[in-house]
């Protein structure tokens, strides 16, 4: 019986909840081309993985922590495996205190995992880490089938989302530069994918064919004149996204950046939030695209708020590295909202995970609101145990609409508020100044004259200096 990705039913009879039904619909639908009766076309890739389902083996090695985190591991790891499209059959945990340098398990161990492929009749094993180039081709000869470690399966799913033009070449990027070192024995389906770039075999047209240059020497030259047009054209995507930050940041439209762990509901929250309408899906990595939304507080101060990439334990460093332009929203932000699912076993060590990664992109040092999601689904020893460790947490359920109208003022007492105060008397047909100030600073007092509107403000320098002449 397979064991196919099944989305859950959205309720779509709620007004205020946009959850991007058209693209998720798009997403798990087939289409057909009218009079072909056995052949399929114009399907997405995702679609393709769902109708050719691999079987897989899940095998992890347990080297720290306790068995509760070896376990969360590897249930994180089958959730992976299925949301690439796979059916999960079997998952194996080995204890050592590091892994094997030869075959990532045990030798001893090898036979056993062997012997669990051919009972269930799996075609493909996964590995709960990244393998090095020997380990990969040394436990694919041993256990005769395809081996696929996190990173790669990562950087799968990365592949099948990725929708905008920076997003797949980011994607694309990232895979070239895991799959370089690991490029030995796999050169011939690379070079039948690319058109034959055959080398010393006289198979690779003008061009391709070197003085002694084996087949392998060409393919690595291939891949890494991919890469650095990649980098050239995610350069020339990153300069376009700094100009839309530096025009956001010169008008003093604060901005807030969502982040948390894949699968938190950041996406939901989103919507809750903004009504954004972006795609929403109880999978991993369902968004990878970044959307920005401009919303208001109550007091009438404009900000933006930017959903990002989903982040997981060991988020391989090629994707950290090949996002880096699209993560830099969250280290250019006022003030970043942590998105934590609440219901998963081990939110703690999703907040570590998503912590280590801000780290990285520089971005740990900006000011964070911890907001834990999911409350409709936890169970109550959860959420007073998660009161204890993060008083100061927001609890909300983006699926029900609990707690945010407290998300919604815990935001905008976290904003930051203008730096100068001033009184000013504007005549009554300036009133473009008066909405301005409304929409980047914050009134403390109002009255009408017969001359004009009497405001106390606060304001940031930029507008100030342009209030200056209307000071009263």
């Amino acid at each position: 019986m397979r064991n196919t990705y099944q989305a859950p039913v959205l309720e779509l009879d709620e007004p205020d909840v946009t959850s991007g039904d058209l693209e998720l619909e798009e997403r798990h639908s087939l289409r057909r081309v009218a009079g072909l009766s056995t052949e399929l076309t114009d399907i997405t890739e995702v679609e393709y993985r769902q109708l050719r389902l691999e079987r897989v083996v899940l095998v992890g090695v347990w080297t720290e922590g306790s068995v509760e985190d070896a376990d969360n591991s590897l249930t994180e790891l089958a959730a992976l495996a299925e949301t690439a499209g796979s059916q999960v059959l079997e998952g194996l945990i080995q204890r050592r205190s590091r892994p094997d340098t030869a075959t990532f398990i045990g030798r001893g161990k090898v036979d056993e995992l062997r012997d669990a492929v051919v009972a269930t009749g799996a075609d493909t094993v996964i590995c709960d880490g990244e393998l090095s180039p020997s380990q990969l081709r040394n436990l694919e000869q041993q256990v005769k089938v395809k081996v696929v470690d996190r990173t790669a399966l990562i950087l799968d799913i990365f592949a099948q989302h990725a929708k905008s033009k920076e997003g797949k070449a980011q994607v694309e990027l990232a895979q070239l530069q895991y799959l370089l070192p690991r490029l030995r024995g796999w050169g011939e389906s690379l070079s039948r994918q690319g058109g034959g770039a055959g080398g010393g075999s006289g198979g690779g047209g003008v061009g391709t064919r070197g003085p002694g240059e084996t087949k392998l020497e060409t393919d690595r030259r291939r891949i890494n004149q991919r890469i650095a047009k990649l980098r050239r054209e995610i350069k020339a995507m990153r300069t376009v996204r700094q100009t839309k930050r530096s025009r956001r940041a010169s008008s003093g439209t604060p901005a807030v950046a969502i982040a948390g762990y894949t699968n938190a509901g950041k996406s939901s929250l989103l919507n809750r939030l903004t009504q954004a309408g972006v795609l929403v899906e109880d999978a991993l990595f369902a968004t990878l695209d970044p959307t920005t939304r401009r919303t208001s507080a109550e007091d009438g101060r404009v900000y933006t708020l930017s959903d990002t990439v989903g982040f997981v334990r060991h988020l391989p460093h090629q994707i950290v590295e090949a996002f880096r332009s699209t993560l830099e929203e969250v280290s250019f932000a006022d003030l970043v909202v942590h998105v934590v699912d609440g219901a998963h076993p081990d939110p703690e060590g999703q907040v570590s995970a998503v912590r280590e990664v801000l780290a990285e992109v520089s971005a740990d040092a900006i000011p964070e609101l911890l907001v834990i999601n999911k409350m409709d689904a936890a169970d109550e020893e959860t959420v007073l145990r998660l009161k204890r460790a993060w008083p100061d947490a927001v609890f909300v359920s983006a699926k029900s609409g609990a707690g945010i109208a407290e998300l919604h003022q815990a935001i905008a007492d976290k904003l930051p508020r203008p730096a100068v105060d001033m009184r000013v008397l504007l005549p009554y047909d300036r009133g473009d100044l008066v909405a301005r100030i409304h929409r980047s600073g914050q009134v403390l007092q109002t009255r009408h004259l017969e001359e004009g509107t009497e405001m106390r403000v606060l304001v940031d320098e930029r507008l100030a200096s342009e209030l200056e002449s209307f000071r009263n």
